[in-house]
C-alpha cells in the first residue's frame, strides 16, 4: 500500500520533513557550539512538535484515504483499524 494523499499534500509534508532535517542539523551544531542546555531544550522540543504535526498529517491522511477505502470496498478495513489501533498503542 502506498502513502495516501494527493501529490500536493505530498509536497507540503516533504517541504515539512526539510525543514524538520533543518532544526535536526541545527540541533547538531549548538551541541558542537557548546550552546546552554535551555536552547537546546528548546529546539528539540521544536523539532519533536514539528514532526508530531507531520504525523498527525500522516494519520489523517490514513484514515481519510485508506480507511476510508478500505470500508467503501469492503476490504481489509478490519486489519487496517487494528494496525493502527496497534500503532496508537505503542505510542503513548
Amino acid at each position: 500500500m502506498s502513502l495516501c494523499g494527493s501529490d500536493q499534500d505530498k509536497e507540503r509534508l516533504l517541504k515539512r520533513l526539510h525543514r524538520i532535517e533543518g532544526q535536526v542539523r541545527g540541533l547538531g551544531g549548538m551541541i558542537e557550539n557548546n550552546r546552554d542546555c535551555i536552547e537546546v531544550l528548546r529546539q528539540i522540543a521544536s523539532a519533536t512538535m514539528a514532526l508530531k504535526g507531520v504525523w498527525v498529517q500522516v494519520v489523517g491522511d490514513h484514515m481519510r484515504g485508506c480507511i476510508k477505502q478500505a470500508v467503501l470496498d469492503g476490504d481489509n478495513s478490519d486489519q487496517l483499524i487494528d494496525e493502527l489501533t496497534d500503532l496508537l498503542q505503542k505510542i503513548r
